[in-house]
């Protein structure tokens, strides 16, 4: 009965991060690029052999010329130096791919552990929930204290706005005793006044402080500016598309509050407000996290979803900030450069090529 036959042993899998075996093992003594030049140097010699014995060395016995010896040793020694400097530039080159393959290898896998580190700090999924997580804290802590924030929504008459920074004084308010001048003058009642016109105007404090999102549960101050902001309809939508994008900045570990932008002059987010681009704004992108950069890159390439909101979120942000600038003094400027929403746009404009 014939023996079955056996299975072969399976190679190991090298771990993680570690460069593949065969790039590893060490290279064989003569490659194939060296026995053909040692077969292409023995053809040759033979060949230069062939032709002296068959023709000679063409001088008469016991007569030595220098300069014929010379020549002919020239003749046959040069090819083959120049066919075994051919070999050792092709080794050099074999040996410079090796090299630099195991070096990527070795980069891939610093990349790999450090970002399963990352995840595992606080448990699987942990850190791609943290924005969520808050959010929804924000979310309850709102409805918790609906009641006790409704005193700080209002914004009590001749405050600066978006809308109006420099109020008006305001008349005082008419006497008891004074009547007014048309006995007919009554107060009007307006009809079908949209809601949007009831609201009062958001102010610059409160834009600032919503941009930047509440810092933690107990933070009543932004909550408030949260709330007020959210009324406003072109606000909202810059709110809600910075939410949604750093949300999903964070499943890759991107968070605001890590990164540390150079700082623009007022100045530069005004021309960016009056609509240039390229290099007159190049300062704005002062986002220099080459982590962040180069993940945010990979995301922008292969998901359209990540892509789509980012785009969108650019847009809401054009918008609304050229009608914050308006109105805005350099230190309300430096005030919102400092918002997580600001950092999202610079990160974001760094890589799609706003400031190029």
């Amino acid at each position: 009965m014939a023996d079955k036959p056996q299975k072969k042993a399976a190679k190991p899998h090298p771990p993680k991060g570690a460069a593949p075996l065969e790039l590893l093992d060490e290279a064989p003594s003569l490659s194939a690029t060296e026995v053909i030049g040692l077969a292409l140097s023995f053809v040759w010699l033979a060949a230069c052999a062939m032709f002296f014995i068959v023709l000679g060395t063409g001088s008469s016995e016991g007569e030595f010329d220098p300069l014929r010896f010379v020549m002919v040793v020239v003749a046959i020694a040069m090819p083959v130096a120049m066919i075994w400097v051919a070999v050792a530039a092709m080794r050099s080159a074999r040996i410079m791919r090796q090299e630099s393959t195991r070096l990527k290898a070795a980069i891939d896998g610093m990349r790999t552990a450090y970002l399963q580190q990352q995840q595992s700090i606080g448990g699987p999924g942990a850190q791609a929930s943290k924005v969520e997580q808050k959010l929804e804290e924000i979310a309850k802590v709102s409805r918790r204290t609906e009641t006790a924030l409704a005193t700080f929504v209002s914004i009590r008459p001749g405050m600066p706005s978006l809308a109006n920074p420099y109020p008006a004084p305001i008349a005082p308010a008419m006497g008891a005793d004074e009547a007014p001048k048309d006995p007919d003058d009554q107060t009007k009642l307006e009809l079908g006044t949209p809601a949007e016109d009831m609201i009062p105007p958001l102010s610059i404090e409160d834009f600032i402080r919503a941009m930047h999102f509440p810092e933690h549960a107990e933070d009543a101050e932004g909550f408030r500016a949260l709330r007020r902001a959210l009324e406003d309809r072109q606000v909202a939508g810059l709110i809600q598309a910075a939410q949604d994008i750093l949300t999903l900045m964070s499943q890759d570990g991107i968070y605001m509050d890590d990164l540390r932008p150079d700082r623009a002059r007022p100045e530069v987010w005004r021309k960016f407000a009056a609509g240039e681009r390229g290099k007159g704004i190049a300062a704005l992108g002062g986002v220099r996290d080459r982590s962040s950069l180069a993940l945010t890159a990979g995301r922008m390439r292969k998901d359209p979803i990540f892509r789509d909101t980012a785009h969108h979120f650019l847009r809401r942000f054009d918008q609304t900030f050229a009608q914050f600038e308006k109105n805005a003094s350099d230190a309300d400027l430096a005030a919102m450069a400092d918002t997580r929403t600001a950092r999202a746009f610079m990160l974001l404009g760094r890589v799609t090529g706003t400031f190029d």
